[in-house]
């Protein structure tokens, strides 16, 4: 980098002598008469280093160099005053202006480029460090918006996962709630949490993660049936480059993803047998050994495992070990199925419509008395899970207006011995329910009242549609199509008025 250097004398034989001296050293000379001078064209281009001349008429170069010290743009440039002899006794003067040194006149070449280089050498490492200052400062600020977003972030997944999110108010909640509270202090007590499909186990478990003291470390869940058996150990344990065929780079497992923060087991009793012992194996010194990999690696964890089986059973056929068992369920949680608390359906009906109308950026809806109703008289075999997207398709359907009985699919199974009779005229686009019904309607909903009218009068065409439920023609059309695509009316095409009849 060629260093720009000015030089500021009223002298224009003293300004010829020092570009003379110093343009053949490879420097970038700029020129100043008088001390405005050098203040604009210090401004202006930002020289390295300025060679002050003292006694100027105007501005003499002390006001000069304290106009240049008072200016943010040019505070940082070093200033070599140049003096005669009898003016050296005034110097202190000049350091307290701001200059670094001084050279007096008449000087000798070889003392002032030294006195240049040496100055300049400090220049350019005081800005050189001034960068990495700001650069440092930069990577700190950026470090602590990332801790503070982490932290954001971590309240906000408290928020949603945290023990608010576990929503009722019936008994057999309030002892989950009590539960949860108890052990989510204790980060070395791992927790078994039982419950049928849909209950909520991993809401359980994030509550207890976003609860605890290890809610700013990573909550990690692995569902331990869906993990093919070949890959089971890479999965877990990891792998470096080259541990096996295909391992084209290092993989952290998941027991490593969730260092400093919860492992949660979904389906716990899925894992295999040559699985479980080397899982036993860091549960209980925490440590692992990526495939391929020469050292161990200590890794800290909490373990929270969820099943919808019975273990005992599973330890009795020979397909769980026990001493795993032991050492998962350290503090164990059992989920009621929502059949059995539905007095809290109203308040969990509420949160999810509110969510869910959030999501869908629409009003929350209002349940109908007749929808309320409905829900109160389903099982719920699909339990938390089930009512939530229950309620999902019934917003669709409903367009955000109240939710009537209309709009809740329900699913029931379907009695023994009672299949549906062949019909050729269902309609295959539209898939049956798995799981269609003893009652396949709420009792008192408008499919319900019509089918109850096909039973007992035989068939029903649009205008009976209309007068037996008091609606428009499109409802009523909607409904008959609806009652004939699920297989449930046959739809009579010889008479002049359509006529739908049991299937």
């Amino acid at each position: 980098m060629i260093a720009k250097i000015l030089l500021v004398d009223d002298v224009p034989a003293n300004l010829n002598a020092l570009s003379d001296m110093l343009e053949p050293e490879g420097y970038h000379i700029l020129a100043a008469r008088s001390g405005q001078q050098a203040i604009d064209a210090a401004t202006r281009n930002r020289p390295d280093l300025i060679l002050l001349d003292v006694m100027m008429p105007g501005l003499d170069g002390y006001e000069t160099c304290r106009r240049l010290k008072a200016n943010e743009a040019t505070r940082s440039i070093p200033v070599i005053f140049l003096t005669v002899q009898d003016e050296v006794e005034k110097m202190v003067e000049g350091f307290r202006a701001g200059g670094v040194d001084y050279v007096t006149k008449p000087f000798q070449a070889d003392e002032l480029l030294i006195r240049i280089q040496t100055h300049l050498k400090v220049h350019f490492l005081s800005q050189e460090l001034q960068r990495k200052n700001e650069q440092l400062q930069a990577e700190i600020d950026q470090r602590r918006r990332a801790e503070d977003q982490v932290s954001t972030l971590s309240r906000r997944e408290a928020e949603r996962w945290g023990i608010g999110g576990l929503i009722g108010q019936s008994e057999s909640i309030r002892r989950v709630l009590d539960d949860v509270r108890k052990v989510h202090p204790f980060t070395s007590v791992n927790v078994l949490i039982a419950g049928e499909s849909g209950t909520g186990k991993e809401l359980v478990a994030r509550a207890i993660h976003y609860e605890g003291p290890m809610a700013r470390g990573p909550f990690v869940p692995v569902n331990c049936s869906a993990i093919p058996g070949e890959l089971a150990e890479s999965s877990f344990f990891g792998h470096v480059k080259g541990g096996f065929t295909g391992a084209v780079a290092d993989r952290k497992g998941y027991f490593e993803q969730a260092d400093g923060g919860t492992l949660f087991l979904d389906e716990v009793g899925d894992l295999s047998m040559a699985l479980q012992g080397k899982l036993l194996r860091v549960l209980e010194d925490g440590v692992i050994t990526p495939v391929g990999a020469a050292k161990d690696k200590h890794v800290t964890f909490r373990v929270l495992s969820a099943t919808n089986v019975d273990l005992q059973s599973e330890i009795e056929a020979g397909r769980l070990r026990q001493d795993l068992y032991f050492r998962l369920n350290g503090f164990s949680l059992w989920l009621p199925p929502l059949r059995e608390h539905k007095e809290d359906l109203p308040l969990l009906a509420e949160h999810f419509l509110q969510r869910l109308a959030t999501e869908m950026g629409m009003r929350p809806p209002q349940l109908s008395a007749e929808a309320q109703t409905a829900l109160a008289a389903y099982d719920f075999p699909g339990n938390v899970r089930e009512l939530k997207n229950l309620l999902e398709r019934a917003l669709i359907e409903s367009g955000g207006g109240v939710i009537g009985p209309e709009h809740l699919r329900f699913v029931y199974t379907r009695e023994e011995g009672n299949p549906p009779p062949p019909n050729p005229s269902y309609d295959r686009s539209t898939p049956a329910s798995p799981r269609a019904g003893r009652r396949l309607f709420p009792e008192g909903s408008d499919e319900a009242k019509v089918l109850t009218y096909v039973r007992e009068r035989g068939s029903i065409n649009n205008s009976e549609c209309r007068d037996l439920l008091q609606v428009g023609i499109q409802r009523a059309c909607y409904l008959l199509r609806k009652l004939h695509r699920s297989g449930l009316v046959i739809r009579d095409h010889s008479r002049k008025s359509a006529q739908y009849r049991t299937a």
